[in-house]
């Protein structure tokens, strides 16, 4: 899915340090499709004790926030395991980006494979977002091409992207799809190769 702009609900998720194991329990890592996590996404937080029924406490499940698209949180989102489960269960649920001051590498390069844009702002921007958020849900303005988040009351706030990343997330490509977006280019490379090195190539 490509991303060039996207205007949602944002939810404040006020917490540090959010692991993999937060996003999404490993009692629930009983397949590698990527659909069916949604429904388990902070499960251990979104629900009470008997597991089904939604923890009015928790942000998600307060007025305004049920259809946030964009998460707003703590530094070192998605520490822990390297499980691809955890950007899964937040794309399904419906989330298409996540600010915070800082992301784990894995977790970080997951997102961009799994149709998440993860943006980094300095942590006294989140902390003012957070507020704000926390005030009552509203609305933010992502702009990947100009590297922007807009408040509703205008307020901009500049990230920085790998130039890489940045194309791939606009053109829907994860890593698989940028490898055969070059697909001709690779085909002629084996072939041309084939010639100068047929020991590398033998016969079917």
């Amino acid at each position: 899915m490509k991303f060039i702009t996207h205007e949602g609900i944002a939810a404040p998720l006020v917490r540090t340090n959010v692991n993999t194991d937060d996003i999404i329990p490993a009692r629930f890592l009983k397949s590698i499709r990527r659909t069916g996590f949604g429904k388990s996404l902070f499960a251990n937080w979104r629900y009470l004790e008997d597991g089904h029924t939604p923890d009015p406490a928790f942000v998600l499940n307060q007025p305004g926030y049920e259809n946030a698209s964009i998460l707003v949180s703590g530094e070192n989102f998605g520490c822990g395991s390297s499980r691809e489960h955890a950007p899964w269960a937040l794309r399904e649920y419906g989330f298409v980006s996540v600010i915070a001051p800082s992301f784990a590498d894995i977790f970080h390069n997951n997102c961009f494979n799994s149709g998440i844009l993860p943006i980094a702002l300095a942590a006294s921007e989140v902390e003012t977002l957070l507020k704000s958020l926390a005030e009552g849900a509203s609305r933010l303005l992502v702009d990947l091409p100009a590297q922007s988040v807009t408040t509703r009351d205008g307020h901009v706030f500049r990230f920085d992207i790998d130039p890489f990343k940045k194309n791939a997330a606009m053109e829907g490509l994860d890593n698989i799809g940028w490898s055969l977006s070059h697909k001709d280019d690779i085909l002629a490379y084996e072939r041309r190769r084939s010639q100068e090195a047929p020991w590398l190539f033998p016969a079917a």
